[in-house]
């Protein structure tokens, strides 16, 4: 989607003010300022449902906040998630719509260029405003732009074909080369590698690096903001309540949010501590008019009736100290702790010599794990990464070649999808296969990790049917439950889907500080990065 508005050049900018908006009672953007000139790339992060797409629709101009400003100068490209094929359209539409704003600019360099051939007043400046225009997003070379992002990102080059006969990805992909090619003052992107191969996001990252415009990204993809972003804007919840602007890049935002949390967590520990010792200071009072005071020896027998009063008022203050004690400072969010993992220093817990399985694993694969080993599994998708973690850990069977598996290793697996969402509450389906674990002897009862321990699910969540969770909180009970199994050989297939960076980068840290062993089948780029060190299997 472009919006039209003529080119600003070096004026373009957008900027918003105290942008407030509700849905049904709840609050989706509370407080959010930016502002976003040429060469600056805002990152836009935050937990699913936390508005990244709604504050891209209100910079847009596409949906009004309830309260608050937007004001932009310049041409603006936008890459929804959602676009349509219908009324018979064709990519060549597409392309056309996308590049308006370059035709438009031309068609006025070309009226332009008549009125001062024909010598007209004003023509002169006319004209000069005209030429700027184009030399600014050099709109000659705006075709050839978009035909090299179509062929970088995988997208057709056929203009005749219907959109309809077209996959989702197929058009998504097309829009973002024209956006990349049109040469927009300013660009909107809302999850831009969701349908991207590797060299589609290689383009794309290349692309955003040199954009002279201004652009702001939403996205999950921690690779691309590392690359690209110059500021990222985090809307998941803070100590009060408004989102956080954080400069110096990825980087930047993760030392800055880091550091708020600490402070979040310190100041309601704070808070937390103080209410306990005026709680305390008014139980000691208590206790004292309670149990009546007595005099030291030596002293008037008048004392303890006159000391009676000054207990009372003690009391009462104490009391109205407790109560304008207010904990202002909100519960930060949850931190995960992992339990400590499963280790038989030696033994050869999980050995696969020469495993084939027909269709997906054509060329023999052999694996062999001990405690502390690291295996990365990387290829493209169909490639048989997924496949190899099933043999591995048992729901699949291979066709030739053997898996063998010691006897007291527990073998923890994270597949790529949920099971079928439970009625039961998530605790409940928890604790379930926790028990299991330890009435069949595989798990000690004193190693059984409470839910509420790993700083996965809130409370609320916890006591909730898994069928009403969020995708994301569904993976984080797949989580916590092969976690708190204790296994000694991890298993995980793209580990990273549906979890937030924040807690990404927490798994990340805790895999590579256990002891166990650990097979991360994935294509996430920072995830690959991160674990640059591991051994790589590649198919």
């Amino acid at each position: 989607m472009s919006t039209s508005a003529l080119p600003a050049h070096a004026r373009a900018h957008l900027n918003a003010t105290e942008l407030r908006l509700a849905r049904g009672g709840r609050a989706v953007l509370n407080g959010v300022d930016l502002t976003v000139s040429r060469g600056d790339r805002l990152g836009v992060v935050g937990e699913n449902g936390r508005g990244k797409t709604t504050l891209l629709r209100v910079l847009a101009g596409s949906l009004d906040p309830d309260s608050g400003t937007v004001r932009r100068a310049g041409t603006v490209g936008v890459a929804d998630q959602v676009i349509p094929a219908g009324d018979g359209r064709t990519v060549g539409d597409l392309i056309d719509l996308e590049l308006a704003q370059v035709r438009a600019v031309l068609e006025a360099l070309e009226s332009a260029t008549l009125a001062l051939a024909e010598g007209r007043p004003g023509a002169d400046e006319e004209y000069a405003g005209a030429l700027s225009a184009a030399e600014s997003i050099d709109a000659w070379d705006a075709g050839r732009r978009v035909d090299i992002s179509l062929g970088a990102l995988g997208a057709t080059h056929d203009r005749d074909r219907p959109l309809a006969g077209l996959s989702v990805g197929q058009r998504y992909r097309i829009r973002l080369a024209c956006l990349l090619g049109a040469g927009y003052d300013l660009l909107l992107l809302d999850e831009p590698t969701n349908h991207l191969d590797a060299g589609g996001l290689d383009h794309l990252t290349d692309r955003l690096r040199a954009y002279p415009g201004g652009v702001v990204l939403v996205s999950h993809d921690r690779a691309l903001l590392a690359d690209v972003v110059t500021a990222v804007l985090d809307l998941d919840p803070t100590s009060d309540g408004r989102p956080r602007v954080y400069g110096g890049g990825y980087a930047g935002y993760r030392e800055g949010s880091r550091a708020e949390r600490e402070r979040w967590e310190t100041a309601h520990r704070d808070q937390l501590a103080e209410r306990h010792r005026l709680a305390q200071d008014l139980s000691a009072a208590q206790n004292r008019l309670t149990t009546g005071w007595r005099p030291e020896k030596g002293t008037g027998k008048h004392t303890r009736a006159t000391r009676a009063p000054a207990l009372v008022r003690a009391v009462h203050r104490r009391q109205e100290d407790l109560e304008a004690h207010v904990l202002d400072v909100p519960p930060p969010p949850l931190r995960f702790r992992p339990p400590q993992m499963g280790s038989m220093p030696g033994a050869v817990l999980l050995r696969a010599d020469e495993v084939t399985v027909t269709g997906r694993i054509d060329v023999p694969c052999s694996v062999l794990l001990r405690s502390g080993d690291r295996l990365v599994v990387t290829g493209p998708n169909g490639s048989g990464k997924s496949t190899l973690i099933g043999v591995l850990a048992g729901t699949l069977a291979p066709a030739t070649g053997s898996v063998q598996r010691h006897r007291g290793a527990r073998i923890g697996l994270l597949a790529q999808e949920s099971p079928p969402p439970s009625r039961r509450r998530a605790v409940e389906v928890y604790e379930a296969a926790i028990g299991g674990l330890v009435t069949s002897g595989a798990l000690k009862e004193s190693d059984q990790v409470g839910l509420s321990q790993l700083g996965l699910l809130p409370a609320e969540a916890a006591r909730r049917p898994v069928t009403e969770l969020s995708v994301g909180q569904r993976r984080r009970l797949d989580l916590a439950v092969m976690l708190a199994a204790r296994p000694h050989v991890v298993l995980m297939d793209e580990p990273t889907n549906h979890l937030s960076m924040t807690l990404v980068e927490e798994l990340t840290e805790a895999l590579g500080a256990t002891a166990a062993a650990v097979v991360l089948a994935t294509h996430d780029r920072q995830l690959l990065r991160d674990t640059e060190g591991w051994p790589r299997l590649r198919f």
